[in-house]
């Protein structure tokens, strides 16, 4: 009987000759499948059993990327050890059986199926390596960079940055060169519980559009991108500076792909006083940014108003005081208030240390 053969088909199988019986001997059979432009083929073995030898000297099948005898070798496999998954390099595959005049055995039963390589076209849009899977495709980045939201292009790893320093500077990347193009880069400022976060602009040289929709600088006022925004920023004017409500603010920067310019440079600083929430887990105040490695500064004037939820009352309890003291709390001095402001019930004026 007639084996092999050319087909065209996305999918199908192939058995050899014989199958399920025992292959005859003196066979050669070659199959070609051909599959649409952009497509790949992969070929997977339900049973093998040839007679096997080290090197398949006698009966084997050999599989090739291609239509010819002399295209690329994925395997010549013998034995009754299954091949792994084959898949081709281009749209087509070439699967040649042989058998010798000697023993024979039940053969091979195998299945293949074609799926659309989007990795062959513009690689994928992916700006590094494309992965092809079955129905579907991933894009991967090369060592050093990760991959960006919009799951093709790659971004610098190492730009996401968390700043617990009570004062310092934040710059864009590359800063006083410019930015680079597709950057995308984050800080998570934090400082001492009961404090703010101060953001001081000393130049910003971004990309100008109306809303900021391309190169941008936002600012948000809690720890991550999901908190309220205070700001986006571009263009060439420095904004104010920008006070966190609480002890933490997040950056974010985002340059697209086209015109870089210098980008922005910036200092953070705590300022103390805030809103604090109270809640039923017991939380820390302190008097100033640095405490437990520094005194507190002279000329300090801190407000903070601590909220609880409606129905809870709040209560403090000092583990450390120290004030300067004086018989009438007259100089250095914590003040307390039953209320929302100094206008609230006075519940007294406190110093020295206890």
């Amino acid at each position: 009987a007639a084996c092999g053969g050319f087909l065209t088909k996305l999918n199908g199988s192939i058995t050899s000759p014989g199958w399920p019986k025992e292959y005859p001997p003196n066979k050669n059979c070659i199959w070609q499948l051909v599959a649409p432009t952009q497509y790949r083929i992969s070929l997977q073995f339900d049973f093998f059993e040839t007679e096997g030898n080290d090197v398949c000297k006698y009966d084997f099948v050999e599989v090739r990327s291609g239509l010819t005898a002399d295209s690329k070798l994925h395997g010549k496999f013998c034995g009754a050890e299954k091949p792994d998954v084959i898949t081709s390099q281009y749209n087509n595959m070439r699967i040649e059986f042989k058998s010798d005049n000697t023993v024979s055995k039940k053969g091979f039963k195998a299945h293949f199926f074609s799926d659309k390589d989007e990795c062959s076209k513009n690689n994928g849009g992916c700006q590094h390596e494309c992965l092809n899977s079955f129905g579907s495709y991933e894009c991967q980045c090369r060592s050093g960079f990760v991959l960006h939201d919009n799951k093709h292009d790659c971004k610098e790893a190492g730009c996401d940055h968390k700043v617990t320093s009570v004062s310092g500077t934040i710059t864009s990347p590359n800063w006083p060169d410019k930015y680079p193009s597709k950057k995308e880069c984050t800080w998570a400022i934090s400082t001492t519980p009961g404090h703010r976060i101060k953001l001081t602009f000393s130049e910003l040289d971004v990309e100008a559009q109306q809303e900021c929709t391309y190169d941008h600088l936002e600012v948000f006022d809690g720890k991550d991108a999901k908190a309220p925004a205070l700001g986006r920023f571009c263009g060439a004017k420095e904004p104010e500076p920008i006070v966190s409500s609480g002890n933490k603010m997040f950056l974010k920067f985002v340059s697209d792909n086209s015109i870089q310019k210098k980008g922005f440079e910036a200092t953070h600083s705590t300022v103390c006083g805030g809103q604090v929430r109270a809640e039923v887990k017991t939380k820390d105040l302190y008097s100033h940014a640095q405490f437990g490695d520094n005194n507190y500064p002279g000329g300090s004037d801190c407000e903070w108003v601590i909220m609880a939820e409606e129905g809870f009352g709040v209560e403090l309890i000092f583990q450390t005081f120290e004030i300067e003291e004086e018989a009438d709390c007259g100089y250095d001095y914590m003040e307390l208030f039953d209320g929302y402001d100094g206008t609230a019930p006075r519940l007294g004026r406190f110093c020295g240390s206890g």
